[in-house]
């Protein structure tokens, strides 16, 4: 029997075989905490279990199956030996519990990671703790706001670019602060703007850089002095640090506090809601705040500091995801500072090159020279009755992901392109001619597309309206019972 033929409302009873004893004592339970019915399982065969996942698996796009160029999000390919070092025994059986004399290499392993990436992005002292780039920027953020108090001053304002990221805007509101919102001016934070809103109260100012259209800040000394002289701090959002990496750094341009997203910039493995790791970076004057513990170094070896009378306390069980740690470790070893270099080279060629060659296909608002993405608009096919979400579905006809659409909201009909460092030419030409050929379709045909996956165009704002929460939900959604 498959997974089709199984009726989830006919539910078939797993057949016994040699089960332990199944006397259980429920005299200890509430009577509602005891199941009446049977379970819903059916009774299949491992070949039809086996079967059934791959087949999913092959109606999914993903970075190991075809291009991905998922702008703002580097979906780069993650390299196959680090997955292996992460499964070894030494890294997966080990419990955060053991006593640190028992797991001095793993010990030692963050305490380097934590040097490296202080080193890759200009900063003093390095936490690990946080489990993904989000998670970053809501420690980041905590670590001003204890900065300040410290020194007797109650700062509750964060400014914005209209270029930030959004969950640059959901951590500030998570924590309460105000938010402070300034335009651009092309595609550039406007200096003028940002004098006018910083003041008494900025707490920080949260910038990426390159931006979320692929430009480079190029005032961001000035920027760094204005915020400053306000007596704020700069954060510096990493999500786009594959641009930049090996050729700059945060610290260099006077930023504060940084956080990485490892998944972006060191091939850690991302989506699908985790795991994640997006560790915290700091200057001098800001390291007695970072969350307990820190890995330190001493006489008797390397061991987990808990007396940190400033700190801001935990802000993730034990120490962090250990086994991207691990990954992310690995992959700068392996590439060396040479290596990684040559990282952001190629992934700011590879995106100069694909926006060169859709010119005259799509339009590239502010022009200019971009880093590691850029963002294209589809504005000029609008005329014709096509938009961009119809550009994105059609994409996946081709085996392409689409690319981020709708951002950021100063262009209009958006598409973020970002091609990474590990694409070849070969699949950037196929990616353009792809995008050009679809540009010129019957609309009717982009229309109704995607037309070759397991699932049609679905309804993309009432699925973030009234999501679906289990199968039971899913299957009255479609008209059962």
């Amino acid at each position: 029997m498959s997974f089709r033929q199984a009726h989830w409302d006919e539910p078939l009873l797993i057949e016994k075989r040699s089960a332990p004893d199944e006397s259980v004592d429920l005299s200890g339970l509430v009577p509602a905490a005891i199941r009446r019915e049977r379970l819903g399982i059916p009774n299949l065969s491992e070949h039809d279990v086996v079967r059934h996942f791959t087949r999913l698996s092959q109606m999914n796009f993903g970075i190991d199956t075809g291009f991905y160029p998922l702008g703002s999000c580097t979906m780069k390919f993650n390299p196959k030996f680090t997955e292996e070092l992460a499964a070894l025994p030494t890294v997966g059986r080990i419990h955060p519990d053991q006593d640190e004399s028992t797991v001095q290499g793993a010990l030692r392993l963050l305490y380097e990671l934590q040097d490296i990436l202080a080193t890759i992005a200009g900063m003093d002292a390095v936490t690990l703790q946080p489990a993904a780039g989000a998670q970053g920027e809501y420690t980041g953020l905590l670590l001003a706001q204890a900065y300040h108090r410290d020194r007797g001053e109650e700062r509750d304002e964060v400014i914005l670019p209209d270029t930030a990221h959004g969950t640059n805007f959901a951590s500030a509101g998570m924590l309460g602060f105000h938010i402070v919102e300034i335009p651009s001016k092309e595609g550039r934070v406007d200096l003028q703007a940002l004098e006018s809103a910083a003041g008494k109260k900025t707490l920080a100012f949260m910038l990426t850089n390159p931006n979320t259209l692929g430009i480079f800040e190029d005032h961001v000394l000035e920027i760094a002095d204005v915020v400053h002289a306000a007596g704020g701090l700069l954060y510096y959002d990493g999500a786009n640090f594959n641009a930049i990496l090996g050729r700059t750094s945060p610290g260099k341009m006077n930023f504060d506090i940084v956080h990485f997203n490892l998944h972006k910039t060191f091939t850690t493995p991302h989506g699908g809601g985790g795991p994640g790791a997006g560790p915290v970076g700091v200057k001098k004057p800001l390291e007695p705040f970072l969350p307990v513990p820190t890995v330190q170094l001493n006489g008797r070896g390397y061991h987990l500091d808990y007396d940190r009378p400033k700190s801001i306390g935990k802000v993730r069980a034990w120490y962090g995801n250990f086994a991207l740690l691990v990954r992310a470790y690995a992959y700068i070893l392996r590439m060396g500072g040479n290596g990684l270099r040559e990282v952001s080279d190629r992934a700011v060629l590879n995106a100069n090159y694909v926006m060169h060659r859709l010119k005259g296909v799509l339009d590239v608002p502010f022009g200019g020279m971009r880093k590691h993405e850029f963002v294209a608009s589809a504005s000029r096919v609008a005329a014709k009755g096509v938009r961009t979400v119809d550009i994105a579905k059609r994409l996946m006809d081709f085996g392409y992901h689409p690319p981020t659409v709708y951002f950021p909201h100063l262009v209009e009909e958006a598409l973020m392109i970002e091609p990474t460092e590990t694409e070849t030419k070969e699949t950037l030409d196929g990616f353009v001619e792809v995008l050009t050929k679809i540009v010129d379709e019957d609309p009717a045909v982009l229309h109704d597309s995607p037309h070759n996956t397991s699932v049609k165009r679905v309804d993309e704002v009432r699925a973030a309206r009234e999501p679906l929460l289990s199968w039971r939900m899913a299957k009255r959604a479609a008209g059962g019972s």
